[in-house]
């Protein structure tokens, strides 16, 4: 077991360090908007939550091309790997061009979710330029998927940190308007993001069609690079069911930052200040989750079921050991990390609190995300899509609701149904995994 979780954490390490990057992105937007003022702060907080579900439902798309990549490399079979690629990359790409026009077309929804008027105002430019920013940033993510089943994973990690000193200095160029650039403000953040993830797009995409390491994948193309309504369709049955439970998660978490702000800016900006801490953590155990599922993918091509059941165990333990950790690091830092955001006093206290509660259910969301990623590695993603359904949006977000506004606790009330509902989906993934190895020894 001990040679499986070494194994595992050498996959999972650039991929964590690249999502790490790519959340610290969003994280510095945060920061960097955040000294302009809290409004500009609770902002960004209104957007991103609005974002979240579609933009995570196209990444539950893309997964379904490192998943079908992985099984087909498991099989030796390169020319499936190509074939994969092209259609996996243009049902992707369809995908991403639907999300961005909602977004950039249904932006005005912001005036009917309750929000602070001037905090809608600031909002409505940065969403247009993160719903066109769409694009290539799903398109890259794409590409990644792709090289990550192949387990090639350090290409996409070493891209995605060139892309954080680039958009730090467009954010410093064109939010304060440095060296004679426009102060765009909250504006200028989402032109910064809109360029460097075009950026790092085209980088990707040219060195997979370039490099030699992906040559024996790239070549079948003459032959392989055509649509097939069977290929389009396994992608899909994977993709869709993905992006549900990736999205019905992350839509409770984006209803309970719209619900929040509706209580003021001040537990709004506060929400976005936990909520970004408890997504950079959470970074870490998705990236454990995917090279988990990658792994298991690949052992499925083979129908290894013995390896499937030392990576599925030793990975929930790394889960469980990195999840006491995290929880460990919160409730020491509750009182440090908000400062890093915002002076507000109001703002700090209400922050310190609501991280406390992150770090409650630390282990519970290492544990539901690794076990979802287990569980779609050996194809199993419809009965773990109805399993989530019920954590979120039976179990968490209705008693959320009930502990913030019948016992008046605010916006640590809904962060107590976060609690409920990962713990749930920690518990019955978890079952559901170790239930399907029994029914196959």
């Amino acid at each position: 077991m001990k040679g499986e979780a070494n194994s595992t954490i050498k996959l999972a390490v650039p991929i964590i360090i690249g999502e790490l990057a790519q959340m610290a992105l969003h994280l510095i937007d945060s920061a960097m908007v955040g000294a302009i003022s809290y409004k500009h702060l609770a902002a960004t907080s209104l957007v991103l939550s609005a974002m979240n579900i579609p933009f995570v439902i196209g990444i539950g798309m893309t997964i379904s091309v490192s998943q079908m990549v992985s099984m087909a490399h498991g099989q030796n079979d390169s020319n499936r790997v190509s074939h994969y690629l092209f259609n996996g990359f243009w049902l992707c790409a369809l995908t991403a061009v639907i999300i961005s026009l909602t977004l950039v077309f249904g932006r005005d929804i912001l005036y009917h979710l309750g929000q602070d008027e001037e905090v809608v105002k600031l909002s409505l430019p940065f969403m247009k330029l993160l719903g066109i920013s769409m694009i290539p940033m799903l398109l890259f993510i794409t590409l990644k998927q792709f090289t990550d089943g192949l387990q090639f994973t350090r290409t996409a990690m070493a891209l995605s940190l060139f892309a954080m000193p680039i958009n730090i200095f467009l954010n410093w160029l064109l939010i304060y308007g440095n060296w004679g650039f426009p102060r765009l403000e909250l504006a200028g953040a989402g032109w910064a993001t809109l360029i460097t993830r075009t950026i790092i797009f085209i980088v990707l995409a040219v060195v997979i069609l370039k490099h030699q390491t992906f040559k024996p994948f790239i070549t079948p193309g003459k032959t392989e690079w055509y649509f097939n309504s069977k290929t389009l369709f396994s992608l899909l049955r994977i993709g869709v069911p993905s992006g549900m439970q990736i999205g019905m998660e992350a839509g409770a978490f984006a209803v309970t930052g719209i619900i929040i702000g509706t209580m003021g800016a001040v537990p709004q900006a506060a929400h976005q200040i936990a909520i970004s801490c408890a997504s950079l953590t959470f970074m870490v155990a998705f990236g454990l989750s995917h090279a988990g599922s990658i792994r298991t993918s690949h052992a499925y091509g083979a129908m290894n079921w013995q390896k499937i059941n030392v990576i599925g165990k030793s990975t929930l333990i790394i889960g469980l050991i990195y999840g006491v950790c995290c929880a460990i690091m919160f409730v020491l830092l509750r009182d440090v990390l908000p400062a890093a955001f915002n002076e507000n006093t109001e703002v700090i206290a209400l922050a310190s609190v609501l991280l406390l509660l992150a770090g409650i259910f630390q282990i519970s969301d290492a544990t539901q995300v690794i076990g979802a990623g287990l569980l779609r590695g050996i194809k199993d993603v419809k009965v773990p899509t109805y399993l989530v359904a019920i954590a979120y949006w039976v179990i968490g977000l209705p008693l959320g609701y009930l502990f913030a506004f019948t016992f008046r606790l605010g916006a640590a009330g809904m962060w107590l149904g976060f609690i409920a509902g990962l713990t749930f989906a920690a518990l019955f993934l978890s079952v559901r995994f170790f239930r399907r190895l029994k029914s196959r020894s």
